[in-house]
């Protein structure tokens, strides 16, 4: 297990391949009350900057402002992502997460566009996607903690694991 607490935090070579493979990690917020609220999202990490992205998409969710996430971080500026594998067989299993600092960057913005670029990447599904025009939340990690089999096995469940 690894946690290291000091200004900005670099992921590690083997936590950075391990959240590049994953598809999806939960975002948690805390509203001003204490109230937590947990929702999976799609991410890019950039190691550039050192920062996770996670956008605000189309999905039919009425105005994005109400988002309990959107509120939480405009009131708190924290945020954690955790980001993990499950299997059955135990001794694969492994977790990284991330908490820090969370501000909602607006379009119109280098880390903007930058954040949009490597989502696209990432995600064929926003190729479409009028992400442009909607806000990305940006996750600075401040603490990182990691723990499990970071790296992946040779197979999974009888088939040859390759990167997407």
């Amino acid at each position: 297990m690894r946690d290291m607490a000091v200004g900005m935090v670099r992921l590690s070579q083997a936590e950075q391949a391990f959240v590049e493979v994953q598809r999806i990690g939960h975002l948690a917020t805390v509203s001003r009350a204490g109230e937590p609220t947990v929702v999976p999202v799609c991410y890019a990490y950039d190691a550039a900057s050192g920062r996770f992205y996670t956008p605000i998409d189309e999905k039919p969710k009425g105005s994005w402002e109400q988002l309990a996430r959107v509120r939480n971080i405009r009131h708190t500026g924290q945020a954690a992502l955790v980001i993990d594998r499950y299997d059955e067989d135990w001794s694969r299993l492994a977790w990284v997460l991330v908490r820090g600092p969370a501000e909602l960057v607006m379009p119109g913005s280098a880390s903007h566009q930058q954040a949009i670029t490597l989502l696209r990447a990432r995600y064929p599904q926003y190729a479409t996607m009028q992400l442009e025009a909607l806000p990305v939340i940006a996750l600075t990690p401040r603490h990182v903690r990691s723990w499990g089999q970071l790296t992946p096995p040779s197979e999974e469940h009888g088939r040859a694991y390759t990167r997407p």
